[in-house]
């Protein structure tokens, strides 16, 4: 997770195949963020402790109260968009992460009153992102996932 308020500053995150990147800008104030969510919720209640942004559970809401909290920020502000939660290369994939990384998120959103601006979900592609700070644009580049 990473979040700025320095114009001159992007934020990138790598490779987000059933992971999510999320991204809140704040056009009032230019202050914008990613955070890299890497699985829905914790096993156990210890793991989110020291890697609490790993999980959308725990991460989102701790990403957002950020903007406030930090940056003085109103919920009803920010751009919200998300990418990843790619298709399992797997056929029958049990796990299927990247869908419930979704749903998780997006319910989490909703209970937040938080709308969702741009969403680049699914597929069977890993996508890298970046906010640039500035302006709130955001880059994309894909690549097929080969696993």
């Amino acid at each position: 997770m990473a979040i700025s308020n320095n114009c001159n500053d992007i934020i990138k995150t790598f490779a987000l195949g059933s992971c999510l990147g999320i991204t809140a800008y704040s056009p009032i104030r230019k202050v914008g963020g990613i955070i890299h969510i890497a699985l829905p919720r914790p096993a156990r209640r210890e793991d989110a402790i020291d890697r609490h942004c790993y999980y959308a559970t725990t991460g989102l809401p701790y990403f957002i109260d950020q903007f406030s909290s930090k940056y003085g920020c109103l919920k009803n502000e920010l751009v919200i968009r998300i990418f990843g939660g790619a298709e399992s290369m797997r056929h029958n994939d049990t796990f299927n992460v990247g869908q419930h990384n979704l749903e998780i998120t997006q319910q989490i959103l909703k209970d937040m009153n938080l709308d969702i601006q741009y969403a680049e979900t699914g597929a069977k592609v890993s996508r890298t992102i970046e906010l640039e700070v500035a302006s709130g644009d955001i880059n994309i580049w894909h690549q097929n996932m080969i696993i």
